[in-house]
């Protein structure tokens, strides 16, 4: 039960050292003085409110979480193809990188991103609600929270179940966090805790007409401009929004006042001001008027120009600190101080290491690298890196302004884990040490992950977190692989080696019904070095769809993924090694497409697997002659969002299809569109969709072409699809298009524009809403036979 609860906590897994500028450590002076927490709820990353948070984080000076339920793997991708786990690690990390920007802290709970759900009742079944409820109590007993606000309201105007749910689970954690009887196994390593009140920060999409004349209902200006900063917190909030770039959030800064409204849910009332009736001071905590005295001096005595004289107040203000630190306010306030110490002394430390990763049993050296910038007597105590069974004394004095590099080595322990991101695992990452330093006479001990540097020749320093890799990797070229027939298809497996010398034998677990040749043996010599196996696999008559897997040395094989984006710090991850065989009956014809790439799919790449010759058009220099030379044009997710030659694309594709050609259009959606005029007749997106991937399919044109042709499309076709039906469906079209079929979730009416076809001179036009992208990459059957008959259709 610890291990779960301590992974709802969420630390930068990259640690800066940064030194601060003078006025930002004045700022922090200033905070030593406030003791307050807001906790901000909501359901994904970019629900949040980075005005708000960046306002009490930096002007008020208090405390400020946010606690997203989920890590957005459920949502779509502007900047990659990456979707489900791996976008929920990119977004993690865009969550990370926006509270090093605002100031706030991130706390996440076990809650899985499953996709849009349009009732909370939904929502808290799939989520497991007393599950998520003990997470979301957690992290109140842990934080602490004076207020809580919720970005969301509980009557479901937030439009999203997952958002409901958020602000329910808020109202009733508010209830039971101070209730002993509740979730009590929590209580061995947290307290009760019962914030001041809980609120609904009221967004004006859902009430525009708000006002703080509303009963309940009180407003703060949070445009104001921080002088030790230089910025205003609208605009430091843009600069944070802007780190969800998945979701397309890039904003600009605005500046002067600007109002936010906070609507009573539960506890007590504000009538003025959203902290009214909340004591932020020292004087909250009994008998500590010598602390709130020695702050006091700390703060009218700094010196802009020589932080450095702030050192003994500091110090004597930790022993002040220390005589209590069981407390939580002490607690806080003393990382706060240690940190202090270091920023105005300007020590620097870093722990490097000489590769970005090792593996089991290897030698891995590291390096720390002291420097102090100051008078102080600083001395090197000890280095501690547990997970690596590493702990050495020292007795190094670090003199002014000389670098000491402290060289150590150690082997990886047998023990260590695969570094995966822990959510997925259970397991917390490694590679953290514990550094003390003895400052004049206090030990004080500070964290540092290892990382490995290195310089790029136009970015200059880059870094890394160090990580612990299997001894060998074994990455495929597909994840799916479709069989229309009993043809011999062949499997490229790419070995690679994280430790010199590597030997064994690799194996692909034989499904029944499925014949697997190639080589069963390995040898590769040197660290990074790669082999590439290669395999011919066959369906018999009896074969079935399967997961085929991969054994190294009779273990389950691991693949080497690394994720690499200018606004995260890189990230690596080993999902299992293995591939969807998928074996269906299925007539492909001969067709030439050419594929324009929007937000980013991967449904190319499975039109490639199964045999088409496609091509990856270049917008930049695209003509009338060079669409002309493909049978099939199709459209990536959200081309038209997404791309700025659409307005000047739009007629050549209109004209290709008047021509003769098939245009295959994805969803897009209404918003933000670079052109409205890529329909050949009227047509209007919609917000609607299907989200059960169950709902039955009811099919209105029967006998259409791409229901027959050249593959018989049934109801079994819609068995087993993920996540969703399909999303942003047209609610209007004019009478040239036909629908084909219609879904509808539970207690809905019926959705009749996921698939719209029209004859538009001599060729076919679709527009489809229907996940595809999400589908494929899952090797859903009858998303690939339907998706071919599209691609069928000729100009009879």
């Amino acid at each position: 039960m610890f291990r779960i609860f301590t992974l709802l906590l969420i630390v930068p897994l990259f640690i800066s050292s940064q030194q601060l500028s003078s006025n930002e450590i004045f700022h922090r002076f200033k905070k030593l003085n406030v003791l307050g927490n807001v906790l901000y709820l909501a359901a994904h990353p970019d629900d949040e409110n980075t005005r708000f948070i960046s306002y009490c984080a930096n002007e008020k000076l208090f405390n400020t979480g946010y606690l997203s339920l989920t890590r957005g793997d459920g949502g779509q991708n502007l900047i990659g193809t990456e979707i489900r786990e791996e976008l929920g690690i990119i977004r993690t990390q865009e969550l990370l990188s926006a509270r090093r920007v605002d100031g706030g802290q991130q706390f996440f709970t076990r809650a899985n991103d499953f996709g849009y759900s349009k009732t909370p009742e939904e929502t808290l079944e799939i989520w497991d609600k007393e599950k998520v409820l003990s997470d979301v109590v957690w992290v109140i007993r842990k934080f602490k929270p004076d207020v809580i606000v919720c970005r969301f309201p509980v009557d479901g105007k937030g439009g999203h179940g997952h958002h409901t749910s958020s602000a329910l689970l808020a109202a009733q954690a508010f209830d039971i966090a101070g209730d002993s009887t509740q979730f009590s196994e929590q209580l061995k390593y947290v307290s009760i805790w019962q914030p001041k009140r809980v609120v609904i920060n009221t967004g004006r999409w859902w009430n525009k007409d708000i006002s703080a004349l509303d009963p309940g209902v009180v407003a703060t200006d949070i445009g104001g401009y921080n002088k030790l900063l230089g910025t205003s917190y609208n605009e430091l909030a843009a600069l944070s929004r802007s780190m969800h770039k998945t979701q397309g959030f890039g904003s600009t800064g605005k500046r002067g006042e600007y109002l936010e409204y906070f609507e009573y849910l539960k506890g007590d009332s504000a009538e003025n001001n959203l902290f009214q009736g909340i004591d932020f001071s020292w004087n909250r905590i009994p008998h500590n008027k010598q602390i709130e005295n020695k702050i006091k001096q700390l703060i009218t005595s700094y010196d802009l120009n020589q932080p450095g004289k702030s050192l003994n107040i500091l110090l004597s203000l930790r022993s002040l600190l220390q005589e209590n630190k069981e407390e939580h306010w002490h607690q806080i306030k003393l990382k706060e101080v240690e940190e202090l110490i270091l920023q105005c002394s300007g020590i620097f430390l870093e722990m490097t290491t000489l590769s970005s990763k090792k593996t089991k049993k290897d030698s891995v050296g590291f390096n720390l690298e002291l420097v102090n910038r100051s008078n102080v007597n600083v001395s090197l105590n000890k280095i501690e890196c547990e997970s690596l069974n590493f702990d050495k004394q020292y007795s190094a004095k670090s003199t002014f302004n000389n670098k000491l590099d402290f060289k150590n080595k150690t082997l990886v322990p047998e023990s260590a884990a695969i570094s995966q991101p822990y959510w997925l695992e259970q397991k917390p990452m490694l590679g953290t040490c514990k550094i003390t330093l003895q400052i004049e006479d206090q030990l004080i001990s500070f964290n540092r992950p290892l990382i490995y540097k290195w310089n790029d020749p136009v970015k200059g320093e880059q870094k890394k977190n160090w990580i612990i890799t299997p001894k060998v990797t074994a990455s495929l070229n597909n994840k799916v692989i479709i069989f229309s027939d009993e043809s011999i298809q062949k499997i490229d497996v790419k070995l690679k080696s994280h430790s010199g010398m590597q030997k064994g034998h690799m194996t692909l677990k034989t499904p029944k019904g499925w014949d697997v040749k190639g080589p069963n043996k390995y040898q590769i010599e040197k660290t990074d070095d790669e082999l590439m196996l290669s395999y011919e696999i066959k369906p018999t008559k009896s074969a079935v769809s399967v997961q085929l897997k991969l054994l190294i040395n009779d273990e389950e094989a691991h693949s080497f993924n690394e994720i690499e984006y200018d606004h995260i710090s890189p990230q690596s991850w080993f999902p299992r090694a293995e591939i969807q065989l998928v074996k269906l009956n299925l007539e492909i014809p001969s067709r030439k497409i050419g594929y324009l790439m929007g937000a980013g799919d991967l449904v190319g790449d499975y039109l490639l697997n199964l045999g088409y010759k496609l091509d990856f058009l270049n917008t930049s220099n695209i003509d009338q002659q060079e669409l002309n030379k493909y049978d099939v044009i199709i459209t990536g997710v959200r081309f038209f969002n997404v791309e700025d030659r659409a307005p000047f694309i739009t007629p050549l594709l209109l004209e290709y299809t008047k021509q003769g050609g098939n245009l295959i259009i994805q969803y897009n959606t209404s918003y933000r569109l670079k052109t409205k005029d890529f329909f050949p007749y009227p047509l209007k997106i919609s917000r609607d969709r299907v989200t059960e991937e169950n709902a039955k399919v009811t099919f209105l044109k029967k006998q259409h072409k791409v229901l027959n042709q050249p593959n018989e499309i049934t109801e079994k076709d819609f068995d087993f699809w993920v996540q969703e039906r399909g999303l942003y469906f047209p609610n209007m079209w004019s009478n040239e298009y036909q629908a084909i079929l219609s879904w509808h979730d539970k207690n809905e009416e019926a959705k009749e524009g996921a698939l719209l076809i029209a004859k538009y001179g001599k060729g076919h036009y679709t527009y489809t809403g229907i996940s595809f992208f999400r589908q494929l990459p899952q090797g859903v059957s009858g998303a690939f036979k339907l998706l071919v008959n599209l691609i069928s259709l000729n100009n009879e």
